[in-house]
């Protein structure tokens, strides 16, 4: 038996939260979710610090761009610059089309942006084709 994907999901909105969840669980993969709300608590996460510990390296980030105390922009911005997660695949899942919001994500080197559905079903199939893609299709680093 593999060993279980480890996704962060940075999300300040509870019910994002746990429509992602459902979908992840729903998916075909074996994979364990943690969740922070905050961009702060993001930084604290993937630096193991305070209460995060024994937090696990993500295979992949679930980032939401408009978020409280430290926006997602910066959170991807300081990602990118860590030499120990930049290899960390980060995916932006927001409610925001805009094009400046896309064109600064992707010069900051997000992985790939995904506007957040309103819909519920289809916020289900896009949370289960980022699992698809990212964890059948696409290889990635090694932690």
């Amino acid at each position: 038996m593999s060993l279980p994907i480890q996704v962060l999901l940075v999300e300040d909105n509870p019910g994002d939260a746990r429509l992602t969840r459902i979908a992840l669980e729903d998916g075909k993969m074996h994979i364990n979710l943690s969740v922070v709300d905050d961009g702060v608590e993001a930084m604290a996460f993937l630096r193991k610090q305070t209460v995060y510990a024994s937090a696990p390296h993500p295979d992949l980030i679930l980032l939401d761009l408009n978020l409280p105390r430290k926006d997602g922009r910066e959170v991807l911005a300081e990602i990118k610059a860590d030499q120990v997660l930049k290899r960390i695949p980060v995916v932006i899942l927001t409610t925001s089309q805009a094009e400046e919001d896309i064109i600064k994500a992707y010069n900051l080197c997000a992985n790939c942006y995904i506007s957040k559905p309103v819909d519920f079903d289809q916020f289900i199939k896009i949370v289960q084709s980022i699992e698809d893609f990212w964890f059948t299709i696409v290889k990635l680093p090694p932690e």
